[in-house]
């Protein structure tokens, strides 16, 4: 193994916080209907934004959905930028360590700009080669695992995620996957499982 490809939303950092106070700005602002919770958006962490139009909002018009679309992911860039959200428990140590041994990579189902906030917040951009997303690509997950990997001249990589998606995602790209038991949803097949981040270090160190 040559490289570590890293999920983020639930992988990485929790931003809840942050994005269900931009999702329901932009609601109000859009001029839709609709409130929504913490679980509400937790439930959709990982999905492509077709996914997540058919679960929260299949009620908005095509051009009400645009609107909000295009609202909600500036205000959501906006406010990461402006606060970030909760990294994981001693994420940059951990980051730091595997980044002597192996090349890192993210490759998350977000809109544009999402990758680059984390980064400019949180200051972790040093510790990752290159990242991928369908905001820039219109691919899928899976593709954007193999995007990067061939971009990158990756050889063997695992993928690191926490939902079924992610691990649907790795195996069609041909990656082992982790499953980060601590993040946000529920995994039955996996190749190793890490109940907390800095395990990354027990398996791969």
């Amino acid at each position: 193994m040559d490289s570590i490809i890293f999920d983020l939303d639930g992988t990485l950092w929790n931003s809840l916080d942050v994005v269900v106070k931009a999702w329901n700005e932009a609601l109000e602002e859009s001029g839709a209907e609709g409130n929504l919770t913490k679980e509400d958006i937790r439930g959709v962490m990982g999905l492509q934004a077709h996914e997540t139009r058919e679960k929260l909002f299949p009620h908005l018009s095509d051009e009400q959905h645009r609107i909000y679309t295009e609202k909600a992911s500036e205000l959501e860039s906006e406010y990461i930028r402006k606060q970030g959200g909760q990294l994981y428990e001693d994420l940059e140590h951990v980051l730091e360590r595997l980044s002597q041994k192996y090349t890192l990579y993210i490759v998350s189902n977000c809109q544009e700009g999402y990758i680059e906030s984390f980064y400019a917040y949180h200051k972790l951009d040093k510790y990752f080669r290159d990242f991928e997303n369908p905001g820039r690509t219109g691919l899928s997950k899976g593709e954007n695992i193999q995007l990067v990997m061939e971009r990158n001249n990756v050889e063997k990589a695992v993928y690191v995620g926490d939902t079924a998606g992610d691990q649907k995602a790795a195996k069609s790209a041909g990656t082992p996957f982790v499953y980060a038991a601590y993040g946000f949803g529920e995994v039955d097949e996996y190749d190793y499982v890490i109940e907390r981040f800095e395990d990354l270090l027990e398996l791969f160190d």
